[in-house]
């Protein structure tokens, strides 16, 4: 199951990954994003929540997406899943904050910045899933009394 589970994750990550590079090609080329919702998302991209310091928050997505992609990738062991666990809750996180804002300071939704917010929602979701699920291969129960036994026996031997 994690072999599956890590699959769905990566393209999970890599629409993520579409969505915050175009966020921020939008940002920096000063143009207007591709909206079925009339001004909403140019109300959004427009708003004093669009930057965090300074920094625009697609920006921080796209670094944010990067960050889980690097996670995915590198090896499979706990520290890599732990290290996906925290991204993708920090990015929820993130995306509920932000979400808020919508909702309550700009009065607007942007379906780009909805769409990201739904697909980090996944991501943490399956890695809570993944990291719970221990390492690849994990499809053997922990060991029992029986198997402890059994390695007392064989190490006394």
């Amino acid at each position: 199951m994690t072999p599956v589970l890590r699959r769905a994750m990566l393209v999970l990550t890599l629409v993520g990954l579409g969505v915050a590079a175009y966020l921020t090609y939008v940002h920096y080329a000063g143009i207007k994003p591709a909206c079925t919702a009339g001004g909403s998302c140019i109300k959004v991209q427009t708003s004093q929540w669009s930057k965090l310091a300074g920094v625009p928050v697609a920006l921080i997505g796209l670094l944010g997406y990067v960050g889980i992609l690097a996670s995915l990738l590198a090896p499979d062991r706990d520290e890599t899943r732990l290290a996906t666990l925290g991204l993708t809750l920090i990015g929820f996180g993130f995306s509920a904050y932000l979400t808020y804002r919508e909702l309550f300071s700009i009065h607007a939704i942007c379906e780009w910045c909805a769409s990201s917010a739904v697909i980090m929602t996944a991501l943490l979701g399956l890695s809570i899933i993944r990291y719970l699920g221990g390492p690849l291969g994990a499809d053997e129960p922990p060991p029992g009394p029986a198997m402890l036994r059994d390695e007392i026996a064989s190490r006394s031997a």
